[in-house]
């Protein structure tokens, strides 16, 4: 015998919030559609969940398939089910976001998707469905988690420096940092090692590298530690 639901069920979709951040502003990952609704429109990379997939799952391959970006972390942001947001069907989405180094991901549009580019999170275009608000809850997510766990190097090349590092907070916070207590403050909580190298090909004086000590951040935690910018 096969049971049959009572009820109507919705359907279930997932939607990404990629991060990324170049010298001038934060970016986010936006997707051209390719097909009604909102044809032409853009919109975050996401899609259906497949009847065998888990939702992480769904989110990375639709990430993969709408803009060719690949192995990232992604952390799960909240649910959206308002009635009618998608003039379909009755569809509930669960977002997803992620922070990524612009310079080690090659982006390109594939499946339904029209084009795939870096918008300014100051000044996105017009989005389809609630995409909008969605952008919005993630934005404030990243600004209130990047003071109390280090996500914000997960936007940084691996060797940066304490002025890209600086940047980056002012950027996301949008607020400016006074260096010198900054600098004082990064520097106490020993999370950062040195490096034995300098900027290239820079027209200002050359800085320091450095790296984050991820492994001594997951040990210290364990004991305890706060990070807090």
């Amino acid at each position: 015998m096969i049971y049959t639901y009572k009820f109507p069920k919705p359907s279930l979709t997932v939607d990404c919030v990629v991060f990324g951040l170049d010298d001038q502003d934060l970016k986010v990952m936006l997707i051209q559609r390719g097909v009604p609704p909102f044809e032409g429109q853009w919109a975050l990379p996401g899609g259906f969940v497949a009847l065998d997939e888990c939702l992480e799952a769904a989110a990375l391959r639709e990430l993969q398939e709408e803009t060719g970006i690949t192995q990232v972390f992604l952390e799960q942001l909240y649910t959206f089910g308002a009635v009618g947001r998608d003039p379909r069907d009755r569809v509930i989405t669960v977002a997803y976001y992620a922070l990524i180094n612009l310079s080690e991901h090659q982006i390109q549009a594939t499946t339904d998707a029209k084009a795939a580019a870096w918008f300014s999170v100051a000044n996105p275009p017009p989005l389809a469905f609630d995409h909008e608000q969605i952008l919005s809850v993630a934005l404030n997510r990243l600004k209130g988690k990047v003071r109390y766990e280090p996500i914000g190097f997960e936007l940084l090349p691996t060797k940066f420096t304490l002025t890209q590092l600086q940047k980056l907070y002012e950027t996301i916070l949008g607020q400016n940092l006074d260096k010198r207590n900054f600098r004082k403050k990064i520097l106490s909580m020993d999370l950062l090692i040195p490096l034995d190298e300098m900027e290239k090909d820079v027209k200002h004086r050359a800085a320091r590298l450095y790296q984050f000590d991820e492994q001594k951040y997951l040990d210290l935690r364990q004991k305890g530690f706060n990070f807090e910018i």
